[in-house]
């Protein structure tokens, strides 16, 4: 069992990373809606809102990891980094992916690091399934 201070620590540090994941997704979110409408096709904005909505999400998800007192310490961090990757790899590659006509970059190498990143966001999904199931009764 690890003392309160840390504990109190590992907590802050996710519920930060998860309020700058949030702040990231709606400038991304406002960005894709007012800088990228006149140059992606509208298949391509919501291909990039796409992205938006799972970073999103997985923001709220962290938010909620941070402040519950159902699973322990090292679930919590098990299940951050399961997310972060998971959104740098599902949502970031979708970014690129939806923004390779206008920015020239051929992201196509991308396409395999998308589901990549949707399995590791729902492995943190069955991560706290399978702890709060196991949880017993207080």
């Amino acid at each position: 069992m690890l003392p309160l201070g840390i504990l109190l620590i590992m907590d802050k540090k996710i519920i930060a990373v998860a309020a700058f994941m949030g702040a990231v997704a709606i400038i991304l979110g406002a960005f894709g809606a007012h800088g990228l409408k006149a140059i992606l096709s509208e298949a391509e904005l919501v291909t990039f809102e796409t992205g938006v909505k799972y970073q999103m999400y997985h923001a709220l998800f962290l938010l909620f990891v941070g402040t519950t007192s159902l699973i322990d310490e090292k679930t919590k961090i098990i299940i951050l980094w399961l997310v972060v990757v998971g959104v740098l790899f599902f949502s970031g590659s979708i970014y690129l992916l939806a923004t390779a006509s206008a920015t020239l970059i051929n992201a196509k190498f991308l396409g395999p690091i998308t589901p990549l990143g949707g399995m590791l966001m729902i492995a943190a999904w069955v991560l706290l399934f399978a702890k709060i199931l196991g949880k017993k009764a207080e």
